[in-house]
């Protein structure tokens, strides 16, 4: 009998946004060895959740319209903006030397990254995301105090509702399959992780360093692909003021072909988190 876990989380969730009926992806799963009544479940479950639907409503972003955006102690350009999903890929987020301290700071603590089980809520390693991280606690010290400061009114949101900074390392063949960051409704896991600051809303992946080969941020159901450039930053939304979320984010980290892959990314949510 097959285990409903994180890849299965991720199939279904990839299924819906490609408009799959219940009728086959219950199918499917039977075919796979899950018993009738959990796959049934399962899949039910998720397409009666009323947070994530294909009337997503897309509503006005919060982050600053225009081509540069002034963070306080640096402008910040925008290379790129995708309406639907709300995509921005944003160069000059970070110095070539801030993002040096980052990885050096982060080389030595680095450990196996873990993704969260959608039925218990607890984090886990899985085969489907191959790399190393470590994390910064919001505003440990001056140095990260100003990244997040920083990150904050880039992403004009309140300082105190985001997450740690994490740092994710790649090396060659490492990848995170296509995901969502947020936390799908329909899992029993999730309860545990919106009970405090509530959903994520918003992402910022901030790329370390130039990577020599593949490694792109993937929005597959959009039909995007963003490089890594040290420095630079893809932003995405996904949830908005009404609570929906928008399951065109669906992204993954592409496989890293040639040399590694070095991310930072801050997860935003709808209330102070910590």
């Amino acid at each position: 009998m097959s285990e409903w876990n994180a890849e299965w989380q991720a199939w279904l969730s990839d299924n819906r946004t490609r408009g799959c009926s219940v009728e086959s992806m219950i199918a499917a799963m039977v075919g796979a060895g899950f018993p009738l009544e959990v796959a049934r479940r399962q899949v039910e479950g998720a397409a009666a959740s009323p947070a994530v639907e294909a009337a997503y409503r897309y509503d006005r972003m919060p982050v600053a319209a225009g081509n540069r955006i002034d963070v306080g102690d640096r402008m910040v350009t925008v290379a790129l903006r995708c309406e639907r999903p709300q995509v921005l890929v944003l160069d000059g987020v970070l110095s070539s030397a801030e993002c040096e301290e980052i990885m050096a700071r982060s080389r030595d603590k680095l450990r196996r990254s873990t993704t969260v089980d959608p039925l218990t809520g607890k984090e886990d390693v899985i085969d489907r995301r191959t790399s190393e991280g470590t994390f910064f606690a919001r505003c440990e010290d001056d140095f990260i105090r100003s990244i997040d400061e920083r990150v904050a009114r880039l992403m004009n949101w309140p300082l105190e509702n985001g997450e740690g900074l994490q740092i994710l390392r790649y090396g060659v063949g490492g990848e995170y399959t296509p995901h969502f960051d947020y936390f799908p409704p329909a899992d029993p896991g999730s309860a545990a992780h919106v009970a405090q600051g509530g959903q994520r809303v918003a992402t910022l992946i901030i790329y370390l360093n130039d990577v020599a080969e593949g490694g792109a941020t993937i929005f597959p159901d959009a039909g995007l692909t963003v490089t890594p450039r040290q420095g630079s930053a893809v932003y995405f939304r996904y949830g908005n003021q009404a609570g929906q979320l928008d399951a065109m984010t669906l992204h993954g980290g592409a496989p890293v072909e040639g040399g590694e892959k070095w991310i930072m990314t801050k997860w935003m949510r709808e209330r102070r988190y910590g």
